[in-house]
C-alpha cells in the first residue's frame, strides 16, 4: 500500500490507482460439489491382525487384471485407441532401431578389432571383414527404410519384410563364414551371431506381431540346428560333428528354446508395459486438456465477476484454502467458523466515468411478459450492452433489474474514459431501440454519465460481487433518474472532457436542477446524443454468446468427456504423436525430427548409465511400486531353470549324486514359487465370476504371501537373488565334475598319438558359455528390480566367467572351437558373454527408460488430477458466487444445450435491507464491510436451514430472497429454530395439500429481524471504540414483499443471475418508502404473517412509484427486537437464533483497530 503524508492512498508508478486495504478472508460453500482429491488423500488401510489375515476370504484380482494383456487390448479397443496405439508402436520400434544401429555397429567393430588384434595370424581375417562388413551395410540399409515413418505407417508390411531380410542376411553371413573356413582352411568354427541374432529379432527389429517375431526366431534357430545336423563335409570324421555332437545338438535345442522363451516373454511383457503406458498417457492427455480448458474457463468466469487486479488475490486464496483443507472440501465451506480474517479489497480510482442506465417502463414489461419471453428480452438487451461495453473497453459492474451500470477507465487508465462512456450510452440507446422495434415493446432508456473518482472492490464473504461506491457514483445515479429517455444525461465535468463538436448538446432537465442530491454539488447538466458506432450495435445469439465459455465440461466429478470415444480429436492425436520414446535421438534428414522436447526433458530427469531418477524420492517410490507381472517372470524363471537342469544333466555324462540332489532342490524351489505365483490366477480362472465365493485358510495364506511378494521391494529382490543363486548352483555342478587332469592328458595323447579325445572327462566349454549367456539374459528379465542391481549382478557374473575361462579352466577353454581362424578360443568365449552383456544392457536400458517414463507420467497424472480437482472446485465456488447453489447444475445443463436458464416461482419472499447514514468514504466502507460480512455469516445459517438466498448487494442495500429452493421438510430437526419450525409445520398441516409455501414470508421476516439485531450489536461494538462516533449511528430500513416472481441467467460474456416480478419491485419500494428501524411489508405479506401470529401494524396509504397509493404495514417489533405476537397475552416469540452468539464485548472489528491506526 502506498500512502502520502496525509494518509491518503496513492498509486505506484505505472500501476492502476489502487489501495488494497484490510486483509483476506474468503469462506466458500462446497457442500454441493462432492469433489474429492482422489486416491492421493486416501488414508492407508489399517493392517489386519495375523488371525484376520488367514481366515476365509474372498478373491480380489482387480489390480492384477489391469495388467493382463487381454484386458489392456480390450481397453484400447473400447476407447478406440488401437489405431493410435499401432502408430505409437511404430514410433517406439523406430526408437528401438536407433538403439540397435549403434549396438550392431559396436558388435561388428568389436569383433573385427579383436580378430585383427588378438589372432596369431590374420591372413584369413580379411574374409571375415568382407563378409561381416557387407552384412553390416545390407542390414543397416534395409533397416534404414523404416526411419521414414509416414511411409512405414502406410505400408506396415515393409517393417516385417525388412526385418526378415535383415535377419537372414546375418544368418547366412554367419553360416557362410563357418562353411568357408571349414571347407577351405579346415578350421572348426562355432557360430558368432546366433545368440545376438535371436536377441536382435525379439528386442530390436520392428516386427509388430509377437507371433511373427516368434516364427522368425524359431526358423532361425531351426536353421542353425539343422545346419550342424546335416552339415556337408567330405571329412569322414565330420569336423562339425566333433564340435556339435549328437548330444550337443539336443543341448542346442534347449539352448535355443531358452532364448526363444526369453524373447517371447520380453515381447509379451513389453506389449503389456507399452499398452499400460499408452493408456496412462491417454488419461494424462485428457486430464491435461481438461485442466487447460478448465483454467481458461475459470479465468473467463473470474473476469466476468471481478476485475483482474481484484480477482487474482481472491483466486489465489480460494485455491490455497482448497489445497490446505485437511480432509477434503467437506471441511471447507461457507460460514464454517466465525473467522476474524475479514476481507475487504477496495481500490481507489480517481479518474473514471460512471454510467447508469435504466429501462423506462420496465415494471410494465415484467408484469406483461411470460417468464420465457422476459428472460429472452433481458438476455438480448443486456447481452447487447455487454458486447457494446467490451467494444468501448468499459467495465460492466452489474445490473439491477432495469438498471445497468458500468465504469470506463476502471481496469486500465484511459484518458478518453468520458468519451468511451458517452459513446457506450449512445450505443445502448440504439441497441434498445432496435430491440424495441424487433419485439414491438413499449420501452425506452434513460442514461446518466458522470466523471470523477470512486471506490471499487469486494465486500462481504459470500456471493462476492464487484461493486462501486462514492459520491460521484451517487451523482451518476441521480443523473440517470433525472434524465430524459433517449438521451445521455451528463454532468458539466464529463462534458468538459468531450469534444462538443461530436455531439448534439441540449440543456439538462428541470428535474435535475431541482434534485436535492445534485444541488449538494452545484453543477450544470446536459442532454447529449450523437452518431452511433454501428459495430457496437448487434444482436445476441445464445449459441454464440457462450461459445467461448464451454462450461458444460465442468461438474463435480467431471463425468462429461472432453472427447468422444468414437471421434478422436486432432489435439489428442497431436499429443499422441508427441509421446516421448526411448532410444538415441537421430537428427539426420532421414530421421523424423521430434516436434517437442519431451524425450530430452525425460532424459534430463534420469541418469545416463543406470536410468536412475535424479530425484531420490521419486526413485524410491518407483522401486516400491507393486510388480503385477511377477507371476509371468516366475513362469519364465521356472522354464529357464528347467532348460538349465536338462543341459546340465545331458552335459554331465558321469554318475553324479550331488548333481541329482541339487537339481531336485532347485526344481522344487522353482516349482513352489511358480505355484505360489500362479495359484491366485488359477483360482480367478476357475471361480473369477463368483465374487461371493469364500476360499479356505490355506488359499488365503497363499494369496497373502503372493501379494506380499508383489508389493514388497525387499521380498522381490530376495526372490530375484535366490533364483540367480539357484541357477549358479546348477551351473556349478558342471564345473565340479570336470576332471581337468584327465582332460589335459586326453588332449596331449590326442596330439601325440592321435587318440580319440574322451570328452566325458570334462564339460563342453561352449555349453557352459551358452548357459552363462542364458543366465545373463535372465538377470535382466525381472521387473521392479533396480536396474543398477541388475547391472551389478550381470557384471559379477561376467567377471566370474572371465576368471573361470582365463584362470581356473583355461586349458579346457583353450582347446575348444573358436569363431575365427587363429583366434584363441578363450577370447571367443569372452566375446560371446561380452556381446550378450552389452546387448542385454542396451535392451534393459531402453525398457527401464520407458517404464520409468510411464511411472513419471502416472505421478504427473496424479498431480494433474489434483490440480484439475482444485480448479474444478474453484470454478464451482465462482459459480456459486454468481448463481444460487441450486441453480448451478440447472444452469450448466441449460448452457450445455445452448438454452437460456429461467424459472418461474409461485411464492417467493423478497427482502431489501438498506443501511442508512453511511458516507461513502474509506472508513465507512470498512464498517459496511464488517456489517455485510456478519449478514453473510447469518445468511449461511439460513441457507443451511431455511434456504434464504443472497441475491446481491448494491451500495448499502442487501437483497435476499426465500423460496427459490424448497428444502424445508428435511430441515425440521434444528433445535435452534424449533419454535419457528413448529409454527411452519402447524401452518402447513392446517392448509394441507393447498399449501402454497407462503411460510417463506415468515422465514424472510425472521431473517430480516436478525439483520436488525446484527446492526444493533455492531452499533454497540462501535460505540465502545475510540474513533469517529458517527460510524456507530448506522440504522437499517427493510422492505419485504411476497408473491410470484421470475428468475433467470442473462448476459453475454458475463452470466448474471437475477429475479424479476412485482414482489421484487414492491420490496424495493417498501424499503425506499420505509422508516429506519422498521420492517415495512405489503398488505399481502402482512396477512401471511398474521397467520403465523405476528402482529402487523397498519401504517396507512403510501405512494409507491408505478402503483400509486397502496396500504402498507409495519411488522410488530418490541424494544428488545423481538416479534410481537397477536395473541391476547402478547407473548413474545421465543426466538433463539445465531444472533445469541454475537456478544458486543467479543465482537472485535479489525477495521476499527485499523481505522484508529490510519485516521
Amino acid at each position: 500500500m502506498f500512502r502520502n503524508s496525509n494518509g491518503k492512498c496513492m498509486s505506484p508508478p505505472g500501476a492502476v490507482n489502487a489501495c488494497l486495504v484490510q486483509f483476506l478472508n474468503i469462506h466458500t460453500k462446497l457442500s454441493k460439489t462432492n469433489i474429492k482429491f482422489g486416491d492421493m488423500n486416501k488414508r492407508k488401510p489399517k493392517k489386519a491382525s495375523f488371525r484376520e489375515r488367514f481366515k476365509p476370504c474372498h478373491l480380489d484380482y482387480s489390480e492384477e487384471r489391469k495388467w493382463e494383456q487381454g484386458y489392456l487390448k480390450a481397453r484400447c479397443k473400447e476407447l478406440n485407441l488401437e489405431e493410435e496405439y499401432k502408430k505409437y508402436q511404430i514410433r517406439l520400434m523406430i526408437s528401438y532401431l536407433k538403439v540397435f544401429y549403434p549396438l550392431y555397429i559396436l558388435v561388428v567393430v568389436l569383433l573385427q578389432v579383436v580378430k585383427w588384434s588378438c589372432a596369431e595370424y590374420t591372413k584369413f581375417t580379411y574374409i571375415d571383414l568382407i563378409c561381416e562388413g557387407s552384412s553390416l551395410v545390407l542390414v543397416t540399409g534395409l533397416m534404414g527404410i523404416n526411419f521414414f515413418e509416414s511411409f512405414v505407417i502406410r505400408h506396415r508390411w515393409v517393417m516385417v519384410l525388412t526385418s526378415v531380410l535383415a535377419a537372414f542376411v546375418v544368418l547366412f553371413s554367419d553360416l557362410a563364414l563357418i562353411t568357408y573356413h571349414c571347407c577351405k582352411t579346415h578350421w572348426p568354427l562355432n557360430t558368432t551371431y546366433d545368440v545376438f541374432l535371436l536377441c536382435m529379432i525379439y528386442m530390436f527389429l520392428p516386427i509388430p506381431s509377437i507371433a511373427g517375431a516368434a516364427v522368425l526366431a524359431t526358423s532361425i534357430s531351426l536353421l542353425y540346428i539343422n545346419y550342424f545336423v546335416w552339415f556337408p563335409s567330405s571329412d569322414l570324421d565330420n569336423i562339425a560333428r566333433n564340435i556339435h555332437g549328437t548330444y550337443i545338438i539336443s543341448v542346442d535345442v534347449f539352448h535355443y528354446l531358452g532364448f526363444n522363451m526369453m524373447g517371447i516373454f520380453f515381447r509379451i511383457m513389453n506389449d503389456i508395459m507399452v499398452r499400460a503406458s499408452f493408456l496412462d498417457r491417454h488419461q494424462f492427455i485428457k486430464e491435461e486438456m481438461w485442466l487447460r480448458n478448465a483454467m481458461r474457463q475459470e479465468s473467463m468466469l473470474l473476469d466476468s465477476i471481478l476485475p483482474p487486479q481484484i480477482a487474482k488475490p481472491i483466486h489465489a486464496i480460494i485455491k490455497s484454502k482448497i489445497s490446505q483443507s485437511e480432509n477434503g472440501p467437506e471441511r471447507f465451506h461457507l460460514g464454517s467458523t466465525r473467522s476474524r480474517e475479514n476481507f475487504m479489497a477496495i481500490q481507489i480510482h480517481p479518474d473514471v466515468s460512471i454510467l447508469y442506465a435504466d429501462v423506462v417502463n420496465y415494471t410494465h414489461l415484467t408484469t406483461t411478459l411470460t417468464v420465457q419471453d422476459l428472460v429472452k428480452v433481458l438476455h438480448d438487451l443486456y447481452g447487447r450492452f455487454d458486447m457494446a461495453a467490451s467494444t468501448f473497453n468499459v467495465q460492466r459492474i452489474k445490473f439491477l433489474g432495469d438498471c445497468y451500470y458500468c465504469v470506463s477507465g476502471l481496469t486500465e487508465a484511459d484518458p478518453d474514459h468520458a468519451k468511451m462512456a458517452v459513446s457506450l450510452g449512445i450505443s445502448m440507446i440504439a441497441n434498445l431501440q432496435e430491440v424495441r422495434a424487433e419485439r414491438s415493446l413499449d420501452i425506452d432508456m434513460r442514461i446518466g454519465v458522470h466523471s470523477g473518482s470512486l471506490f471499487a472492490g469486494v465486500i462481504g464473504e459470500a456471493k462476492l460481487q464487484f461493486d462501486i461506491w462514492g459520491p460521484d457514483v451517487e451523482i451518476a445515479n441521480r443523473l440517470e433518474q433525472t434524465g430524459k429517455p433517449g438521451y445521455v444525461h451528463v454532468s458539466g465535468r464529463t462534458l468538459s472532457s468531450l469534444n462538443a463538436a461530436d455531439y448534439t448538446i441540449l440543456p439538462g432537465t428541470e428535474k435535475a436542477r431541482r434534485d436535492p442530491v445534485l444541488q449538494k454539488h452545484p453543477m450544470s447538466t446536459y442532454l447529449l446524443t450523437g452518431e452511433v458506432n454501428r459495430d457496437s450495435v448487434r444482436s445476441v445469439d445464445l449459441g454464440s454468446s457462450f461459445s467461448e465459455l464451454e462450461i458444460r465440461t465442468l461438474g463435480p466429478t467431471r463425468k462429461t468427456q472432453l472427447l468422444s470415444p468414437d471421434a478422436m480429436s486432432n489435439e489428442l492425436r497431436e499429443e499422441f504423436s508427441k509421446m516421448p520414446v526411448g532410444g538415441f535421438q537421430c537428427r539426420s534428414p532421414c530421421c523424423r525430427r521430434d516436434r517437442n522436447m519431451s524425450n530430452e526433458k525425460a532424459q534430463q530427469e534420469m541418469g545416463m548409465f543406470c536410468a536412475v531418477f535424479k530425484d531420490s524420492s521419486l526413485e524410491w517410490n518407483y522401486l516400491h511400486q507393486p510388480d503385477f507381472i511377477f507371476k509371468y517372470s516366475m513362469l519364465l524363471a521356472w522354464a529357464i531353470g528347467g532348460c538349465l537342469i536338462y543341459i546340465q544333466i545331458v552335459n554331465s555324462k558321469v554318475d553324479c549324486n550331488e548333481c541329482t540332489v541339487v537339481d531336485l532342490i532347485v526344481f522344487s524351489i522353482l516349482t513352489s514359487l511358480l505355484c505360489l505365483a500362479w495359484y491366485k490366477k488359477l483360482c480367478w480362472w476357475q471361480y473369477g465370476h463368483n465374487e461371493l465365493k469364500q476360499y479356505s485358510k490355506l488359499s488365503c495364506l497363499a494369496f497373502y504371501l503372493f501379494d506380499k511378494i508383489q508389493h514388497s521391494f525387499v521380498l522381490r529382490v530376495s526372490v530375484y537373488m535366490m533364483i540367480m543363486v539357484l541357477y549358479y548352483m546348477v551351473v556349478s555342478m558342471i564345473l565340479i565334475k570336470c576332471d581337468q587332469n584327465q582332460y589335459e592328458l586326453d588332449i596331449i595323447e590326442n596330439k601325440l598319438f592321435h587318440y580319440d579325445v574322451n570328452r566325458e572327462s570334462c564339460f563342453n566349454p561352449w555349453v557352459f558359455t551358452n548357459m552363462i549367456s542364458l543366465i545373463l539374459g535372465m538377470s535382466y528379465t525381472f521387473a521392479r528390480i533396480p536396474f543398477a542391481l541388475k547391472i551389478c549382478v550381470s557384471c559379477c557374473e561376467g567377471v566370474a566367467f572371465v576368471l573361470i575361462v582365463l584362470f581356473q579352466f583355461v586349458f579346457v577353454f583353450q582347446h575348444s572351437a573358436t569363431i575365427s581362424p587363429f583366434l584363441r578360443a578363450e577370447i571367443a568365449h569372452c566375446l560371446r558373454v561380452g556381446i550378450m552383456l552389452i546387448t542385454m544392457y542396451a535392451k534393459e536400458r531402453r525398457v527401464e527408460f520407458n517404464t520409468k517414463l510411464n511411472y513419471k507420467l502416472n505421478v504427473d497424472l496424479l498431480n494433474k488430477q489434483k490440480a484439475a480437482d482444485v480448479t474444478n472446485q474453484s470454478i464451482i465456488i465462482l459459480l456459486n458466487n454468481i448463481l444460487p447453489s441450486h441453480v448451478v447444475d440447472l444452469y450448466l445443463d441449460s448452457l450445455a444445450r445452448h438454452e437460456l436458464y429461467y424459472e418461474n416461482y409461485e411464492m417467493v419472499s423478497v427482502m431489501f435491507a438498506s443501511l442508512l447514514n453511511f458516507e461513502m468514504d474509506l472508513s465507512s466502507l470498512r464498517v459496511l464491510n464488517d456489517i455485510i460480512t456478519e449478514f453473510d455469516k447469518l445468511l449461511s445459517s439460513y441457507r443451511e436451514y431455511y434456504v434464504v438466498e443472497k441475491i446481491k448487494v448494491v451500495g448499502c442495500t442487501y437483497m435476499a430472497a426465500c423460496g427459490l429452493d424448497f428444502s424445508l421438510t428435511s430441515n425440521f430437526q434444528s433445535a435452534s429454530f424449533e419454535t419457528e419450525m413448529q409454527q411452519v409445520r402447524i401452518h402447513q398441516e392446517s392448509k394441507g395439500s393447498d399449501s402454497n409455501h407462503d411460510e417463506v414470508a415468515f422465514i424472510m421476516t425472521t431473517f430480516a429481524l436478525d439483520l436488525m439485531r446484527i446492526v444493533s450489536v455492531c452499533n454497540k461494538a462501535y460505540s465502545s471504540r475510540p474513533f469517529n462516533r458517527a460510524l456507530s449511528n448506522g440504522e437499517i430500513c427493510i422492505g419485504i414483499s411476497t408473491g410470484e416472481i421470475m428468475a433467470g441467467v442473462v448476459g453475454a460474456s458475463q452470466p448474471h443471475y437475477d429475479i424479476w416480478g412485482n414482489p421484487v419491485n414492491m420490496a424495493s419500494r417498501m424499503q425506499s418508502t420505509g422508516l429506519p428501524g422498521h420492517i415495512q411489508v405489503t398488505e399481502e405479506s402482512a396477512k401471511i404473517l398474521e397467520e403465523f401470529d405476528i402482529q402487523c401494524t397498519y401504517r396507512g396509504m403510501t405512494f409507491v412509484k408505478g402503483r400509486g397509493q397502496i396500504p402498507t404495514y409495519f411488522v410488530g417489533i418490541d424494544e428488545n427486537l423481538r416479534l410481537v405476537s397477536t395473541k391476547l397475552d402478547k407473548r413474545e416469540s421465543r426466538r433463539f437464533t445465531v444472533m445469541s452468539s454475537l456478544d458486543p464485548d467479543e465482537f472485535s472489528l479489525h477495521s476499527s483497530a485499523d481505522e484508529s491506526k490510519t485516521e
